[in-house]
């Protein structure tokens, strides 16, 4: 199966998260062909600062497989990953991460810095950004832009 076919599951974990208020962020992770474990974004209502897509995908697949280290599995997440979400990506011991839009203001596969290039790290994944990058930009920005409205609509002045 395609890239974009798992991107696609990836994006359909993100609009759960966002039909919960969350903002909308979904990942599953993939071994073999067969999607092992999915999550989406939930720091809002699991009041969890580390509940991010990346990790409940990781959290679920470790808990499928039995094993914390999920080698030869892909990880694919509608968002370019957080520093703290590559940093489990990489204990993990993910081969491949395939994500869709970029984050300029977190993102650290080259939109911040990228992590996952640092020499000095003892795991490499290796990072395919951009697949379905529209698509998974769009449903931010159209959450975004509702959040927004909602608020004006909320205004008392």
């Amino acid at each position: 199966m395609s890239d974009e076919f798992f991107m696609r599951e990836a994006l359909s974990q993100a609009e759960a998260a966002g039909c919960l208020g969350e903002v909308p962020v979904g990942a599953i992770v993939v071994r073999q062909g067969v999607i092992v474990g999915r999550g989406f974004n939930s720091p809002i209502g699991d009041h969890d600062p580390t509940a991010h897509a990346e990790v409940a995908a990781l959290r679920d697949a470790a808990r499928n497989l039995g094993n914390y280290r999920l080698p030869g599995c892909e990880l694919f997440v509608t968002l370019e990953p957080c520093a703290m979400c590559a940093g489990a990506i990489m204990h993990a011991r993910i081969a491949r991460v395939i994500y869709g839009a970029r984050d300029p203001k977190t993102g650290v596969h080259g939109s911040i810095l990228d992590l996952f290039a640092e020499t000095r790290l003892n795991h490499h994944a290796e990072v395919v950004g951009g697949v379905l990058a529209e698509e998974c930009s769009r449903l931010l920005s159209d959450f975004f832009a509702a959040r927004r409205r909602k608020r004006v609509e909320d205004c008392p002045c």
